[in-house]
């Protein structure tokens, strides 16, 4: 391989991402995961998929529509990633159909969990099923039909359709008629047997009812996926919040880029929604199980908590036991930093505490927090109302393009705007990613300033499944630095020299180089110096950038040591030889996703003194180009130490782990050494309540010196099984 021209030392994009949504897949195969988190992972898989389709396979549609024929780093044409992303949902299809149809919903059957077809109904059941049709069901079905007289429907982007085929008995004529089920239905009736009915199938039992003298030849699901990436030229906006709403109104028509049916759907049928919707043969795809997995949601939400994995309620960390009183909080923090890992650490007990006490604090004169996505009854925005009603100054910048989130985002800042509150609706240009909060609080000696620095969104139902870390601190320097970032944000500001933030678009690229660089420096010092040996390990969602990915490469080139905890895309190829035999590739995947960004840098720009940042920052080129991000660098023995364990915990998993081969494919340990999700849980647990903490010493060498690291492939160079096909 030509080391830094060929584009084979890139995966794509795209196929990478599928190859994480297949590690998703294999928690609901895995027969040793409680059943209903089995069929939740369905879910989420679905889920998933679902937005892959309306941005990333819609972003494919939209190159080739526009004859775009120049590839991406990796070579590829938009044509040929189409045809690839096309062939590998088909087989995870299958996959997922096998693990619902002929796995799950039999074992779960067993548990008296019943997801049931109409012709498996008791007699009791039918009768049941009928007055709950007539009751609330038939009042809000809309037939359409379908003829010279009523052109074809609009079908809106993944509702659940049933295409329904009739014959009039007079003329022998059969004609086609949509029935959409109404959204406000949960998608499982529940019998008072206990047995779940898919409600298409209590509804297409009913459907004379719907067309009276009509015989009924066949009904069958379908879904349609449309384009829903919003695509906003802010740049030219007046008005960016009407801007958003325009084009959110926009998105509900984009173009169908994909068909679900049933798989006994007929041919003439088939037919005519793939003409009538304009899509292409090769973007339908047929089940057997159910039209929408995603929906499992519902029934994986089942009070059964002897078919789920235990829930791990998160624990106050020890620094802010006992400290609800209003503004004992900020004691604690004057005695030192707090470093937060949720969902260990409770994020209500900690960071939505943080935000609470300041709200109350008489003391307390100013609020700024950035606002991406919180939940639909957040206490943390609560909080920012009761500030601005108590008359102190409070401003938020409220990211108005956070996709699919941008409905909600609108309502929160219009409720924040009438209650006082300075909100500032993102950037031109730019997305305000950023999980950061400064609290201005007057004390005895002055001014002093406390600062919240995340890598996970201010969302306390998310931050109860999202693994993240933050800082709490009261830093001069945070303080100082985030103050300028805020004043740059909110007013004009483009030359800011930050001590310990990162901060994208602009510094942060080349900081992250530099950091890179600097591990190559210490590296060919080596030899005279052991103790400054070049070392590297990134916690992160996605790699994509390819000018990072190339400095890695230089790295490892050089013997750095590189190890990447990448949860999703990875588009770097480790092991290569000449390239990449220094790095090290794995993906932690369970009952917690796995979202923050720890970067740990052995030498700090080759001076000798290890460097860790936690922040909001992936390394995409959307994060460094087009986003504002900030990572803070932690300082301080303790907090750098609980950094650390997170790290070895997550390089030691031989449970969760997924190791990422030359070739892109993914290999799952097969250990039961360490499993991160209950380590770190242990962990948390011990911390609180002062018992013994995990000894990882017969493993890896003190955080300070990690030179002896030995990985689990070499403990255990057998411990490993292929994934599932």
């Amino acid at each position: 391989m030509d080391n830094f021209t060929d584009p084979a030392r890139f995966t794509n994009r795209e196929l990478s991402w599928l190859e994480f949504n297949s590690r998703v897949l294999a928690q609901a195969e895995d027969q040793s995961v409680p059943l209903l988190d089995r069929l939740k992972f369905c879910a989420i898989y679905a889920s998933n998929l679902d937005e892959f389709f309306m941005v990333r396979v819609a972003g494919l549609k939209e190159q080739i529509a526009a004859e775009i024929t120049r590839t991406p780093a990796d070579g590829m044409s938009p044509f040929e990633q189409l045809d690839a992303v096309r062939q590998i949902v088909a087989r995870q299809a299958h996959r997922l159909e096998r693990a619902f149809v002929d796995r799950i919903r039999p074992e779960l059957s067993r548990h008296n969990v019943m997801i049931a077809d109409w012709s498996e109904l008791t007699a009791s059941d039918w009768e049941e099923a009928r007055t709950h049709f007539e009751e609330r069901i038939f009042p809000v079905l809309t037939p359409l039909a379908v003829d010279p007289g009523h052109p074809f429907p609009y079908i809106s982007s993944l509702s659940l359709n049933l295409a329904v085929l009739v014959r009039d008995p007079e003329t022998g004529l059969r004609h086609f008629a949509r029935l959409k089920v109404p959204p406000a239905l949960d998608r499982f009736f529940k019998l008072s047997s206990g047995v779940m009915l898919p409600v298409e199938q209590l509804i297409r039992a009913h459907l004379t009812d719907l067309f009276p003298g009509m015989d009924l030849v066949g009904a069958w699901p379908f879904r349609v996926t449309r384009n829903a990436d919003l695509t906003l030229n802010d740049e030219d906006a007046d008005d960016l919040l009407e801007a958003v709403e325009l084009e959110l109104r926009r998105r509900r028509f984009g173009r169908a880029i994909r068909l679900e049916v049933d798989h006994s759907m007929p041919s003439e049928t088939l037919k005519l929604l793939v003409r009538e919707l304009e899509i292409e043969d090769e973007d339908v795809f047929h089940f057997r199980g159910l039209v929408d997995y995603s929906d499992l949601f519902q029934v994986s939400g089942l009070n059964r908590p002897e078919l789920k994995a235990d829930s791990f309620p998160g624990v106050t960390p020890p620094q802010l036991r006992g400290m609800s009183g209003t503004g004992h909080i900020f004691d604690r923090l004057r005695q030192g930093d707090v470093i937060l890992q949720h969902p260990y650490d409770s994020f209500n007990a900690s960071v939505t505490e943080f935000v609470r006490q300041a709200s109350v604090d008489p003391r307390v004169l100013a609020i700024k927090l950035t606002l991406y996505r919180t939940s639909g009854d957040s206490p943390i925005v609560e909080s920012l109302i009761r500030a601005a009603e108590r008359g102190k100054q409070v401003a938020v910048l409220v990211e108005l393009k956070a996709r699919f989130d941008e409905q909600a985002n609108i309502e929160w800042a219009r409720q924040l705007e009438q209650a006082g509150v300075h909100v500032v609706y993102g950037l031109l240009g730019l997305k305000i990613h950023t999980k950061v909060t400064l609290v201005v609080r007057e004390e005895d000696d002055g001014l002093r300033r406390y600062c919240h620095v995340g890598t996970g969104n201010y969302n306390p139902r998310t931050a109860r499944i999202y693994e993240d870390v933050g800082l709490l601190t009261a830093s001069a320097t945070v303080g100082d630095d985030i103050t300028q970032l805020f004043n740059s944000l909110t007013g004009y500001g483009r030359k800011v020299d930050y001590d310990r933030l990162l901060v994208a678009p602009g510094q942060m690229r080349d900081q992250l180089t530099d950091l890179v660089r600097g591990e190559i420096a210490a590296q060919a010092s080596a030899p005279d110096r052991p103790d400054r040996k070049g070392q590297i390990i990134m916690k992160m969602n996605s790699l994509v950038d390819s000018q990072l990915i190339d400095e890695l490469y230089r790295a490892s080139q050089a013997g750095v040591s590189v190890d990447l905890i990448v949860r999703g895309i990875c588009c770097l190829r480790p092991g290569v030889p000449g390239l990449s035999e220094n790095i090290r590739v794995r993906s932690i995947v369970g009952r917690y996703l796995e979202h923050s960004r720890i970067y740990y840098f052995a030498n700090g720009q080759g001076l000798g003194e290890q460097s860790y940042h936690i922040g909001s920052a992936d390394l995409m080129p959307r994060n460094l180009n087009r986003r504002v991000e900030a990572m803070v660098r932690v300082e301080g023995e303790s907090s750098q130490a609980r950094l650390q364990e997170i790290l070895n915990v997550c390089l030691l998993d031989d449970t969760l782990a997924w190791v990422l081969s030359t070739d892109g494919s993914w290999t799952r340990m097969r250990g039961e050494t360490v499993h991160t999700h209950d380590a770190l849980e242990h962990q948390a647990n011990a911390r609180t309540e002062g018992t013994e903490l995990l000894d990882l010493d017969p493993w890896m060498q003190r955080p300070t010196n990690l030179g002896g690291f030995v990985h689990p492939t070499e403990l255990n160079p057998s411990g490993m099984h292929p994934p599932a096909t």
